[in-house]
């Protein structure tokens, strides 16, 4: 239980390991993860550490793991995750490793190196299937008569007239990116003049990369010329526009017979295609089986080894020293693990584990579950701990909800709320599996049980406001009598005045909460606005004395007697006899004041009760408060005296809180300083005469001179560092005491905006009759319910949720938190591989 209100008891402890069995208790330690080791050698250059070698051979294995994860999930192969967690493999068991992911790497790449470049050769006899296919149809259209002006264009028409047999046309044929076509056509026919003629055609189906694997589309080409000279410009053109370019005969037999030569080829090819696909499938599906085990493996290795490089050898070089912290309760486990490691590696020497004395500071270690863990890390935002004071989190359990709950107040809003969350609690072990990496459903989901409490408390503060978006719920009869006023009336939204002292309140109260009448009353937001903003005072008081009382808790434990004396007493007199009282002002006002309109008894009706504000602000300047001549001035007999009394005693506990620390530790080092010197004088006197002039002009003066000095720079910074606590603590009382008033605004805002949708928007489809308004209803009922979740359940949610972290941040623990620690981080296996989880999904 110490544990939970405060952090684990810390001690630094000096290990001494035998180097054969340092890396399986250094294993053993990292599946208990409850030490956390100190680096002894920051001066030394990462590179040039003992075991700089074996991390970066569990660097090299984690990369080619990397890769073959890589090639497992190209072809979509699922990764076998059995849950299970392997333990770190001997030093031995690493050239295995080695050996099996070497080998894996290797038939890999040369199966992909093969399958690359029998693709490519699909590739290239794909194409120039096409090109056989589609210059067919190019060399049938020139030899068409009607294609005489292209010929006479390109040879010529003495050419022409010589029949062709001196002066043919060459051409060249290819296949090329279809989006590159209107460029090259473009540079054909600058560069050659237009003394070429392309005629393309699109290949209708897409064409795999060899290289990167995409889809691509292509077009084939054949460009006519005449002359060597064209034919070489093209040739280079081609070549700019990364087109390739294929044989291509000239006759139609020898195009047949090499198209049938290709169809037999590419039938080839498809078969020893498949047969080298089935190997790589078979290749990565034995991979997947074990990868996410291998990936454990070598984790582990690499951590041990980095963790071993912090360690320090001795002389001998057969021992290794480590310093670490450990929590003192877990002293034994942690011994019991070292015991196992030395067991494993076979070693007769035992490990040692001494405790160490030192002034440092030790790590802030707060035992968390997945409960309290969420409430844990709203503390740990604001600031860890430091050592051993009290944690918030036991109380913000309850206090975050709760002042949650007074903002958010609604029945059917904390509902939504509640079954949100409990459906996160009741689903928490299928849904961490998955491993999202979506940021918002992670702190959604982090903080589940957050928003369940959130919801529940929602529940029990609507119920009490008696609040159902906006509705109330008349589940007993309501205690007032409404004369004159039918039910169509009411919801008609009829408002009426309610008053009490004319006879329509039957003198004993709804049972639970607020009396469902008030919903459809025009003074609602008047009695409503009364009642939230004196609870919210109420609660804002006692959650800061509250924390004060914290703070006697953290004194006690350190031993600080002066700040109980010279801080927290007054603090407390200084809270409680001014905004305590105000608080009891307001339950006595409650209790003395009721609804009457008897003559005898008019100074007891609300008309004659004075304003707690008023009051409160003329008990500090002194004044008196004026009323009606029928009316008490007071509340009680001797109010006056008393309020003087406790704004006196109020007023002392300033200059209390500002001076009685930095006097009392005055004099206590001037008293200290003085039984120094004396020691120093009694000293002297004591040895010959001849040294005491020494003595007397050398050492007293100088002490005096240097301690001073030092003194009165010290001194000045505790008065001004106790001056602005003072400031901080009496100033801070009032606003954060008006800090509180969020509670009533938000509250308010956020029935009114539930109270404007429903009459703005679902209240327009309540209204219509017939089929038609069931429609209408339909529609209007969806808009309802978006607006209301998007905006009533998840903005408001948002901003009350901030609302109340800042209360707890600052008006709460500022009276006895003070943050400044740093987190135990414990060398374990667990926090290594989610973290190196969440890193390879990013």
């Amino acid at each position: 239980m110490a544990s939970l209100f405060r952090s684990a008891e810390m001690t630094l402890c000096q290990l001494f390991l035998q180097s054969e069995a340092a890396y399986a208790c250094v294993s053993e330690l990292g599946e208990l993860g409850l030490v956390q080791f100190r680096d002894l050698n920051p001066d030394v250059n990462v590179f040039q550490r003992k075991f700089v070698n074996e991390v970066r051979r569990c660097d090299e294995m984690e990369r080619k793991l990397r890769y073959l994860e890589k090639e497992i999930k190209k072809d979509g192969i699922p990764m076998l995750d059995t849950g299970e967690n392997p333990e770190a493999p001997q030093p031995r068991e690493m050239i295995d490793l080695e050996a099996t992911f070497e080998k894996l790497e290797n038939e890999l790449r040369e199966v992909n190196q093969n399958a690359e470049a029998l693709k490519r050769n699909f590739l290239e006899l794909t194409e120039l299937k096409q090109i056989l296919r589609k210059t067919q149809v190019f060399f049938d259209e020139m030899a068409d008569p009607s294609r005489e002006e292209e010929q006479v264009t390109l040879l010529g028409e003495e050419g022409l007239r010589a029949g062709g047999q001196a002066l043919k046309l060459g051409f060249v044929a290819g296949v090329i990116l279809r989006e590159r076509i209107p460029a090259f056509e473009r540079m054909l026919w600058r560069a050659c003049r237009g003394n070429v003629f392309l005629r393309q055609a699109e290949i209708e189906t897409p064409l795999e990369d060899p290289s990167t694997g995409d889809q691509v589309y292509k077009s084939v080409f054949i460009i006519f010329f005449q002359g060597d000279q064209l034919k070489t410009r093209v040739k280079k053109i081609c070549e700019g526009f990364r087109a390739t370019l294929y044989p291509c005969p000239e006759a139609p037999g020898d195009r047949r017979e090499m198209a049938m030569g290709v169809m037999t080829r590419i039938e080839d090819l498809n078969t020893v295609l498949g047969q080298t696909q089935d190997h790589r499938h078979r290749v990565l599906v034995a991979a997947a089986k074990n990868i996410k085990n291998w990936f454990v493996k070598v984790r582990k290795i690499k951590a041990i080894y980095h963790t071993l490089n912090l360690f320090n050898l001795d002389v001998t070089q057969k021992c290794l020293i480590a310093e670490c912290w450990v929590p003192v309760l877990d002293f034994e486990n942690i011994q019991l693990a070292l015991r196992r490691g030395t067991e494993r590696s076979g070693s007769s020497v035992p490990p040692i584990l001494n405790r160490m004395e030192t002034l440092e500071d030790p790590p802030t270690y707060n035992h968390t579950n997945k409960f309290t863990s969420g409430f844990q890390n709203l503390i740990d935002a604001y600031g860890v701990a430091t050592y051993r004071e009290m944690n918030p989190t036991p109380y913000t359990i309850i206090t975050f909800p709760f002042l949650f709950a007074v903002m958010f107040g609604d029945l059917g809003h904390g509902l939504l709320m509640a079954f949100f969350g409990g459906w996160m609690v009741l689903k928490e072990k299928p849904l961490a599996a998955k491993k999202s990496d979506n940021e918002i459903w992670n702190i959604f989901f982090g903080g589940r049980y957050i928003i369940f409490l959130m919801g529940l408390f929602s529940m029990y503060t609507g119920l009490i406001y008696n609040d159902v978006f906006s509705k109330s719920l008349n589940i007993f009869r309501s205690n007032w009598v409404i004369n004159n006023i039918t039910k169509k009336d009411a919801l008609s939204n009829d408002y009426m005045m309610l008053d009490p002292a004319e006879g329509d309140y039957v003198d004993y109260p709804y049972p639970i909460g607020m009396d469902p009448v008030w919903q459809i009353a025009r003074n609602k937001i008047i009695f409503q606005n009364s009642y939230k903003m004196k609870i919210s005072i109420v609660f804002g008081i006692i959650h800061m004395l509250f924390g004060v009382a914290l703070s006697l808790f953290n004194f006690t434990y350190f031993k600080n007697k002066l700040s109980i004396v010279a801080e927290f007493i007054p603090q407390v007199i200084f809270l409680v006899f001014l905004f305590f009282y105000m608080v009891l002002l307001m339950f006595i006002k409650w209790f003395m004041y009721y609804p009457t309109n008897i003559e005898s008894e008019i100074k007891y009706s609300p008309r004659c009760a004075p304003s707690i504000l008023i009051t409160f602000i003329n008990m500090v300047l002194n004044k008196e408060t004026i009323v009606d001549r029928q009316c008490d001035a007071t509340m009680y007999a001797g109010q006056i005296p008393i309020q003087k009394l406790l704004f006196v005693c109020a007023v002392i506990c300033v200059p209390w809180m500002l001076l009685a620390k930095p006097i009392y530790i005055m004099r206590h080092r001037r008293k200290m300083n003085y039984s120094v010197s004396h020691q120093q004088m009694q000293a002297a006197a004591g040895n010959g005469d001849a040294e005491q002039p020494i003595h007397n002009n050398t050492a007293q003066p100088v002490a005096g001179h240097g301690g001073g000095h030092g003194d009165e720079e010290e001194m000045s910074e505790i008065f001004i560092h106790q001056g602005i606590h003072t400031i901080e603590y009496v100033l801070g009382s009032v606003s954060h005491t008006a800090s509180y008033l969020r509670l009533w605004a938000l509250s308010l805002a956020h029935a009114q905006l539930s109270d404007v949708l429903w009459r703005m928007v679902l209240n327009k489809g309540l209204i219509c009759d017939g089929w038609v308004g069931g429609i209408v209803l339909y529609i209007i009922f969806a808009v309802w319910a978006t607006l209301t979740v998007s905006i009533l359940v998840l903005m408001e949610g948002l901003s009350a949720f901030l609302h109340t972290l800042r209360l707890h941040w600052v008006e709460f623990q500022s009276k006895f938190y003070s943050g400044q620690g740093y987190a135990f981080l414990p060398f374990s296996f667990e926090n290594l591989l989610d973290s190196a989880s969440q890193t390879t999904e990013e």
